[in-house]
């Protein structure tokens, strides 16, 4: 059973988690040849304060 962790910045809409969800399943379950069901996806939206590249936080770019 493939478990995918996903990050991301808030601020997409629940309509596009749904898109964005629907198409990682299907490539995944294609990819693995495993069934959709066997998918689970977590996503965490982690804040541009609490995100750093290159040593800088996103909140200060």
């Amino acid at each position: 059973m493939p478990t995918l962790h996903l990050e991301m910045h808030p601020g997409r809409t629940l309509e596009q988690k749904r898109s964005f969800v629907s198409e990682v399943t299907r490539v995944t379950a294609q990819t693995l040849a495993c069934p959709p069901e066997s998918v689970d996806i977590l996503i965490s939206e982690v804040p541009r304060d609490a995100w750093a590249k290159a040593g800088k936080l996103l909140a200060d770019a």
